[in-house]
């Protein structure tokens, strides 16, 4: 039989697939269709699904507190900045390139939750974020010729992100996970429209809108694997397979787009990954309770 723990690390890895088969997706239509377009075009679709899906988490609760609805604010403003950067860096870099940049999240959230709400870091998780560090000097490598103002981009994004699930530590039991994720697609979807006004649309043929609809079933499929492999696993066993995406990016990137990293990029991202799974574990082994606040599931809108 298998274990709840199994199925939940199984659900996280289904989700970091289909989140990355939707970067994957969209970064077909570089070139064929403007940004703004096909990220609103994309957003739409995505919250016609998620009007569709509403009944099975309750329907949306609005009635919140004031102080959890200017988290709710801010954590889609930053959902906002986040999806710009990542997907305009999506747009103009290698897949695995800008998925390996991403995977310093849990380095940049555990040091910033210590830095703004002095959680303990002890020696060895901030020795693993320097190191970790280390890894994305590796991948972006500034002063070389690879090094592009999309990098800093992709680093902006996760800036960005790192800010979004902050905020969302912060809320309070009494904040829906689905109320925050519509919020965000709400956010990201009218400030994307508002972009799209000032550039000329361009028409989509039968590819590019098959490939804009698959991108909004795939965000909606990694929100719900995600909410679930959080439900049914311990956090500490499920949360490690979230890098599976880098493993998807890097084979997706070669096989749709021929490109493979180079060897700094793959020691880079090697040296993050093993950082994060480090910081993970010492996070588990620190636990004694549980937290006082929830941590909504969060909708990748980028």
């Amino acid at each position: 039989m298998v274990s709840d723990n199994t199925r939940g690390a199984l659900l996280m890895a289904g989700s970091m697939t289909a989140f990355t088969l939707n970067d994957t997706l969209m970064k077909t239509l570089a070139g064929e269709v403007p940004f703004f377009q096909a990220v609103f075009l994309r957003g739409v679709a995505t919250l016609v699904l998620m009007v569709a899906i509403a009944p099975l988490f309750g329907g949306l609760r609005l009635r919140l507190s004031r102080r959890d609805w200017r988290l709710v604010v801010l954590r889609s403003l930053a959902e906002v900045a986040s999806a710009y950067f990542f997907i305009t860096a999506l747009y103009n870099m290698p897949l695995a390139n800008v998925s390996a940049i991403l995977q310093a999240l849990p380095l940049t959230v555990t040091l910033a939750g210590a830095l703004i709400f002095g959680e303990a870091v002890g020696w060895r998780r901030l020795g693993a974020i320097l190191v970790g560090f280390a890894g994305v000097l590796l991948i972006v490598r500034p002063g070389t010729e690879g090094f592009t103002i999309y990098s800093v981009y992709a680093l902006l994004a996760v800036a960005f992100v790192t800010v979004r699930d902050l905020t969302a530590r912060r809320m309070s039991r009494e904040v829906p996970s689905f109320t925050v994720a519509i919020s965000a697609a709400v956010a990201v979807t009218v400030f994307m429209g508002a972009g799209s006004v000032f550039v000329d649309w361009a028409p989509m043929g039968v590819g590019a809108l098959l490939a804009g609809f698959g991108a909004s079933v795939f965000v909606i499929a990694g929100y719900l694997c995600s909410v679930a492999a959080m439900r049914v696993g311990e956090i500490g066993a499920v949360a490690p397979f979230r890098y599976t995406s880098l493993l998807v990016a890097l084979v997706l990137g070669f096989l749709v787009f021929g490109d493979w990293p180079a060897t700094p990029t793959l020691i880079g991202g090697a040296l993050v990954v093993a950082t994060g799974l480090f910081t993970l574990y010492r996070e588990r082994a620190r636990a004694a309770a549980p937290s006082a606040v929830s941590r909504p599931a969060p909708l990748r809108i980028r």
